[in-house]
């Protein structure tokens, strides 16, 4: 009965919180999840220019970013970042310590080590597109910005569903090691909780099964978001994707 009432939504209770901080995870996750998509667009652009100078560039960001803990880089954007604004301020005149906001800080985070993974799930989303349809566009004259917008980006966006479901899930789990920061998302406001009533076991197996609400729930979306997307696809062209 005392665990119910910890976890309802009275006076005693960390309910709300606990759903505050889940509704704040998923705020940090799609927002990394949107600075990755633009970070990996324009890395798998370089990555496909042919340019070995762009191509080296974009091998080197993602190796960087998929090859170093995902707790560094929070690190050092939240912690580097503040120095770096701290000694900015002092410089124009400021006085104290500049932190970077911790929302801020924790999606640019995740969102570049995001970034890293999309731009590959983009670039192999580019190479599965039949060559025979851009070979056929280009012999009917169709210009480069057309060829993206009605052939190019439709066919990526398609297939790359099953890939950038798997990043948001791994940006989902991220999300957590930006309770290092003092955000208030689901891992931080559990640990509070916990510590707060000594009742570990109860507040980490509650923040687990809400991340597991979220990461279910998150299947199912992406699921039938790839179901809509192949829904006009013939099926022989499904299996070769």
């Amino acid at each position: 009965m005392a665990s119910l009432e910890l976890l309802g939504f009275g006076s005693t209770g960390w309910g709300a919180l606990l759903i505050l901080a889940t509704l704040m995870t998923l705020a940090v996750t799609a927002t990394a999840l949107a600075i990755g998509a633009v970070l990996g667009a324009i890395v798998a652009g370089a990555k496909l220019s042919g340019n070995p100078f762009l191509v080296a560039l974009g091998n080197v960001y993602t190796t960087v970013f998929r090859g170093v803990p995902e707790l560094l880089i929070i690190y050092l954007i939240y912690f580097g970042g503040s120095s770096a604004v701290t000694a900015i301020g002092k410089a124009m005149g400021f006085e104290g310590f500049l932190g970077l906001p911790s929302f801020a800080a924790g999606a640019l985070a995740v969102g570049i080590i995001s970034g890293s993974y999309q731009a590959e799930v983009f670039r192999g989303a580019f190479l599965a597109i039949s060559k025979g349809e851009l070979e056929a566009a280009s012999a009917i004259g169709m210009h480069r910005a057309m060829r993206f917008r009605r052939i190019i980006m439709p066919q990526v966006l398609r297939l790359a569903i099953p890939g950038l479901g798997n990043v948001w899930q791994l940006s989902l789990k991220d999300s957590a090691l930006i309770s290092v920061t003092g955000l208030a998302e689901l891992m931080r406001t559990s640990q509070v909780a916990a510590g707060s009533t000594r009742q570990y076991f109860l507040f980490f197996i509650a923040g687990g099964c809400l991340y597991l609400i979220l990461t279910s729930l998150s299947d199912r979306i992406f699921n039938g978001a790839e179901r809509r997307a192949n829904r006009s696809m013939p099926a022989s062209a499904m299996g070769q994707a």
